[in-house]
């Protein structure tokens, strides 16, 4: 008789290795769209608690921030003379960045005749874009 020894075979371990890799292929893009889908959802978010805080900037300064004061003026305050009522600690801890790390875009006055805009330009971090790396803006959030 034949004295086996315990263990796999060459055979059992290929079989093994192609179950994983089909599996992983068919799991990971869909992860990896969850991972994009809450991605978006993010920016989205931070869009609207940026507006939070621009909207509570206004109440206390009668104004927004101009475009070359940007978020910035969210966290310190500018120096400007007619900004007499700021918060102490000011309306965001800090300058937030989107999800992709990239800082979101403000400009006052906005298109449209919005008073300002906010833009993250997604995945690819350039203007315009589809799907992913489309732009996520007040102006997207509002034609929802």
């Amino acid at each position: 008789m034949r004295n086996r020894s315990s263990g796999f075979t060459l055979i059992e371990i290929m079989v093994v290795v192609v179950i994983l890799a089909v599996l992983g292929a068919l799991v990971v893009p869909k992860i990896l769209e969850n991972v994009d889908k809450a991605r978006v959802t993010r920016a989205q978010s931070d869009i609207r608690a940026i507006e939070t805080a621009l909207d509570l900037y206004r109440l206390d300064n009668f104004k927004y921030p101009t475009t070359e004061q940007g978020l910035q003026a969210l966290v310190k305050q500018p120096v400007d003379p007619t900004i007499t009522n700021y918060r102490a600690g000011g309306y965001l801890k800090a300058v937030p960045k989107d999800p992709w790390n990239n800082y979101y875009q403000y400009v006052s006055p906005g298109a449209d005749g919005r008073d300002y805009d906010i833009t993250s330009y997604g995945r690819d971090g350039k203007p315009g874009g589809e799907g992913y790396d489309a732009d996520i803006s007040t102006a997207t959030l509002d034609q929802k």
